[in-house]
C-alpha cells in the first residue's frame, strides 16, 4: 500500500515540454485519437507523456539507478515500454492534471492522489507482446495549458513561450499511395511575411522537415521529396489563411487562422506514484467503462481497467530491487 511519503515529487523544466513536443511532432503519422477530442489534446497528452519519461530517466541517474532505454518507444509503436529495469520492460502511464483547483489540491495536499485509479487503455492492456514482469509505473503531472485563444493571448503578452501547430489530416499525414507529393505549393493571405515549418516523411518514411519563409500573396513552391505532410507550424499566431498544394491532391488545403493550436504544457510538478506488474494489474484490475467521471478526466473516453492507486507498490522498493538485480548480474 503507498501512503503520501512514498510519492516522488520530480521539478519539471522547461526543456521537458520541448523534448515531448518534438517527439509529439514526429510521432504524428504512427499514433491514433483513442480517447477523442481534438488533435491538440492528443498531442499535448503526448507531449505530457514524454516530458514525464525524460524527468523520471534523469531521476534514475541523479539517483544511480541503472536503467536501459534500448527497446524504448519508437516513434512507429507508441504503446511500447519506455525504459527497462533490471530487465524488467516498464511502461509509465502519466496523466496531465491541468484544473487549477486540483493542482492547488495536489501541491498542498499530495495524498488526494491516492484516491486515483492506476489507469490502464483496455485495448492496451490486452494487446500482445506484454510479458507477466512487464511494470506499469503511473504518474501524475500537474500543468497549464493555453488552448483557448484568449488564453494564448495572455501567454503571448506575458512573454510566456507557445508553439503552434496545425496537424493535417490522414490524407496527408497518412497518405493511401506513398508517392512524391513534389512539387508542393504554398501561398500566405496575409499582408506580412510567415516563416512556416512543414513536417512530415520522406520515401523511406525517415522525418523531414523544411522552413519556408511565405511572401504576402505570394505562391511559393518548393521541391523537397515529402511523401507525407504530418503537420504545419508557425512561430507567431496567422491573421490570414494559408493553403498548401499538391499534385497527388484533389484539392488545395486551407488552413484557417482559428485552425491552429498551442501544444505547450506549462509543467509545474511531477509525481511519481507506485508500479504494479502486469500480471498482478490483470488479475486485480476492475473495468472503468467510458463516460465514468475519475480523478484524471470529468469523463473518460475508452474503456479503462484500474487498480487504486493507494494499492500500487512504492517506487522506492523497486529501485533497492533493481540495484540488487544488477549487483547479481556483475557476480
Amino acid at each position: 500500500m503507498l501512503t503520501s511519503s512514498h510519492l516522488l515529487r520530480l521539478p519539471f523544466i522547461r526543456g521537458l515540454t520541448e523534448g515531448g513536443i518534438a517527439y509529439a511532432i514526429r510521432s504524428l503519422p504512427y499514433t491514433y485519437n483513442r480517447m477523442g477530442g481534438s488533435p491538440f489534446d492528443r498531442l499535448r497528452r503526448i507531449v505530457a507523456g514524454v516530458a514525464v519519461e525524460l524527468a523520471f530517466r534523469r531521476y534514475l541517474s541523479e539517483q544511480s539507478v541503472p536503467f536501459d532505454v534500448k527497446g524504448a518507444t519508437p516513434f512507429t509503436d507508441p504503446d511500447r515500454y519506455d525504459v527497462s529495469l533490471g530487465g524488467h520492460r516498464c511502461d509509465i502511464k502519466s496523466f496531465l492534471i491541468t484544473y487549477r483547483e486540483q493542482i492547488a489540491d495536489m501541491r498542498r495536499n499530495p495524498e488526494i492522489i491516492l484516491g486515483a485509479p492506476a489507469l490502464v487503455p483496455s485495448d492496451q492492456h490486452a494487446a500482445d507482446g506484454h510479458l507477466d514482469n512487464d511494470l506499469y509505473l503511473f504518474a501524475f503531472l500537474s500543468g497549464l495549458i493555453a488552448a483557448s485563444q484568449s488564453d494564448l493571448k495572455k501567454v503571448i503578452s506575458a512573454g510566456q513561450p507557445y508553439y503552434l501547430v496545425h496537424a493535417m489530416p490522414d490524407a496527408w499525414c497518412k497518405p493511401q499511395t506513398w508517392c512524391p507529393l513534389e512539387p508542393l505549393s504554398l501561398k500566405s493571405e496575409s499582408d506580412a511575411a510567415i516563416i512556416l515549418e512543414i513536417g512530415g516523411q520522406d520515401e523511406g518514411r525517415g522525418y523531414l522537415t523544411r522552413e519556408v519563409k511565405l511572401p504576402p500573396h505570394t505562391r511559393v513552391v518548393i521541391e523537397d521529396p515529402f511523401f507525407s505532410v504530418a503537420s504545419l507550424h508557425v512561430k507567431n499566431p496567422v491573421p490570414a489563411r494559408i493553403g498548401i498544394h499538391s499534385p497527388m491532391q484533389k484539392e488545395t488545403y486551407l488552413v484557417n487562422p482559428l485552425e491552429w493550436g498551442n501544444i505547450w504544457v506549462y509543467g509545474m510538478d511531477i509525481f511519481l506514484a507506485g508500479y504494479i506488474s502486469h500480471e498482478e494489474f490483470r488479475r486485480r484490475a476492475n473495468p472503468i467503462q467510458p463516460g465514468t467521471r475519475v480523478f484524471q478526466y470529468d469523463q473518460t473516453r475508452a474503456k479503462n481497467l484500474a487498480v487504486p492507486v493507494a494499492e500500487l507498490k512504492p517506487l522506492a522498493d523497486l529501485f533497492v530491487k533493481v540495484r540488487e538485480w544488477e549487483a547479481n548480474k556483475k557476480l
